[in-house]
């Protein structure tokens, strides 16, 4: 009798050992997946705060917490089934669509660039100022900012679930819902941490010490160069991951030339330079992306300029 229960104890230490090394591995892939999304993820925590411009204070969170919401619906109500459809039935359509998805990255990363230069504007991510009753005025902006989110969000999964298709299918599961709960938690919190940035620095600035005043004073200087660089990183951000997306997408696709090509100039680096070679060579490939990016990125905003002039020529 003891020897059967010292035997039944056995197995289940067995399985509970099997268990947490299962979750190590979800959890360790859910990382590794996170992690290639990241320049999507910049982009998607750079866009936001622009969502709660012409707010009160007091309802800047609300709004944050309602779009993280809808984010977060997006990602496992919508996104997640149709990704792992897609990978269970359709895989072959998953580098296709990635490349759909960084040349739209492209697109947008362009079209900011162009609106940095001051040769135009997005409205879309530029809310108006409104009084803070207008309830219909928040909804609005809610909604559009769940909207945008919900590109950024299929890219991210996209991303993350293209990293783990030798997974089984529960696993993947596991991983993409890791992600989407991740990534949606860490975007929106850093995201609600940097809105009421000023307001902490206001705060400060009023208190009696004048340790306290100064770093108060300091926050609400800094703040709005850091939500200028924010958007730059942005930008460079969406050029590079969308620039990588296809450069690794043709090669799977079976044309070889131009990543064969980094990838053997970023081979050269790391051979001819012994300290920071491979630092280096990251750079090199960054560089690379980050142009095809923005070459893209601009053919397809000069025909989509050219669209919509010539739909703006027809309506009148």
């Amino acid at each position: 009798m003891a020897g059967g229960l010292a035997a039944l104890l056995d197995d289940v230490a067995a399985l509970a050992k099997l268990a947490a090394a299962s979750v190590d591995d979800v959890g360790a892939a859910a990382g590794r997946a996170g992690t290639k999304a990241a320049g999507v993820v910049v982009d998607d925590a750079a866009v936001t705060p622009r969502y709660v411009q012409g707010f009160d204070p007091s309802r800047e969170l609300n709004v944050i917490r309602r779009i993280a919401v809808g984010s977060l619906r997006n990602k496992l109500l919508f996104i997640l089934p149709a990704a792992m459809l897609l990978s269970q039935f359709l895989p072959w359509l998953l580098t296709p669509i990635l490349m759909v998805g960084g040349t739209y990255l492209c697109f947008e990363g362009a079209e900011k660039l162009w609106e940095k230069l001051g040769h135009g504007h997005h409205d879309e991510t530029k809310p108006v100022a409104a009084d803070d009753s207008d309830t219909d005025h928040e909804a609005t902006m809610v909604a559009g900012a769940i909207r945008t989110d919900f590109i950024l969000s299929a890219e991210i999964m996209v991303i993350a679930l293209n990293e783990v298709t030798d997974e089984p299918f529960v696993s993947r599961a596991l991983i993409l819902a890791l992600v989407a709960v991740g990534i949606t938690a860490l975007v929106y919190g850093a995201v609600g941490l940097i809105v009421k940035m000023d307001d902490i620095g206001l705060h400060l600035a009023k208190r009696s010490s004048a340790v306290a005043q100064r770093v108060g004073r300091g926050l609400v200087i800094a703040m709005p160069v850091f939500l200028n660089v924010l958007a730059t990183v942005g930008v460079v951000a969406m050029l590079w991951v969308g620039g990588h997306i296809l450069l690794v997408g043709v090669d799977d696709l079976g044309w070889h030339a131009l990543y064969d090509l980094v990838h053997h100039a970023e081979e050269d680096i790391k051979h001819a330079v012994s300290t920071g070679g491979a630092a280096l060579a990251w750079l090199l490939n960054t560089a690379v992306s980050a142009l095809i990016g923005l070459v893209v990125g601009a053919i397809v905003a000069t025909i989509w300029i050219q669209v919509q002039k010539r739909r703006g020529a027809a309506a009148h």
